[in-house]
């Protein structure tokens, strides 16, 4: 079965809501302003409308409202829309729902699922562009889940909803939603916490999550038809918890490493993978580890000044190019 991102995100609601009476929504703004993301969404909105609260624009009240309800036995996911907005919600996210289970010495389950279309989508400017996936690692206790692609946006969301027992943030992404797979609905999931390798490799190992997992893709393709380079393409899928260790076996077989991450440079999720590989995998690098990562600047409303700053597949090719040392 061939479906979108999208789709699997609309699917993985509809099918939770359908197997648990405990699943319920707060707010239904899950695809943005994507006209064909939200028709993926009808099924669900038409539904199960008694389960979905209408949320007034208050992110802090929101995620409170969704802690306590999992707290009390529900399964709640709530949309905190703009990815920048769950800004406004850190109190709860991070030192509530977050604390709960280790304060309550393990007595107390969060099983609720924050919801965050964040990243660089064109004409978000500063205030509506952040990826907030680095900071989020920080804090004990919460799941970080970063699907780059269809099959993951269906496995991830319905496992957060369904089996998850507790607070996770769900990174989407607007430029993501396009993006499709054939995926056997039935088939078992690749466990959270697990990346995967999606493209086998020799000379080069690409790190990627979110949306740079399809621009790795693409780049590693170039790389093979321009230059005759073989890259392998790790997906880590998931930010908390990061799998290390596939990453670290990846490049004990190429010997080089980049790593393609939408957050900003300093302190993101790529320069946690790059102190990785310095710590347990050093003695395996032929060459140093590039980043490929956003400056440390708001991200600007003009177009051509965006696109300066964004993560693309010519800049992670040009990346890997100077790891190769061409």
């Amino acid at each position: 079965m061939k479906i979108t991102f999208a789709e699997g995100l609309a699917r993985a609601i509809h099918e939770s809501l359908a197997a648990d009476s405990r699943v319920m929504m707060i707010g239904s703004g899950i695809m943005g302003l994507n006209p064909a993301a939200q028709k993926a969404m009808e099924p669900v909105l038409n539904d199960f409308a008694e389960r979905i609260s209408v949320a007034p624009i208050s992110e802090l009240g929101l995620a409170g409202a969704a802690t306590g309800a999992a707290i009390g036995g529900l399964r709640p996911l709530v949309d905190l829309s703009t990815g920048s907005f769950i800004f406004q919600a850190f109190a709860q996210v991070v030192n509530e729902a977050a604390n709960i289970h280790y304060m309550s010495g393990g007595q107390t389950s969060v099983p609720v699922t924050f919801y965050s279309l964040a990243g660089m989508r064109g004409g978000g400017a500063a205030q509506h562009s952040h990826r907030a996936q680095a900071m989020l690692g920080q804090v004990p206790g919460l799941q970080i889940l970063a699907p780059g692609g269809a099959e993951d946006a269906y496995r991830l969301m319905k496992w957060a909803l369904q089996e998850s027992a507790n607070p996770t943030v769900y990174i989407s992404h607007g430029m993501l939603f396009g993006e499709s797979a054939d995926i056997d609905p039935g088939a078992p999931m690749l466990p959270v916490g697990r990346a995967r390798v999606c493209r086998e490799g020799a000379d080069l190992t690409i790190v990627a999550s979110s949306i740079t997992v399809p621009r790795a893709l693409a780049a590693a393709a170039a790389l093979d038809k321009e230059h005759g380079v073989s890259a392998e393409v790790v997906d880590l899928r998931s930010i908390a918890p990061l799998d290390r260790q596939t990453v670290l076996r990846s490049v004990a077989k190429t010997g080089r490493a980049l790593i393609a991450d939408e957050c900003h440079r300093s302190f993101g999720v790529a320069a946690e993978v790059a102190a990785s590989l310095a710590e347990e995998g050093l003695s395996s690098l032929k060459a140093p580890v590039c980043r490929v990562a956003v400056p440390d600047v708001p991200i600007p409303y003009s177009a051509p000044l965006e696109a300066e700053l964004t993560v693309s597949a010519e800049r992670i090719l040009a990346g890997a190019l100077r790891v190769l040392g061409r």
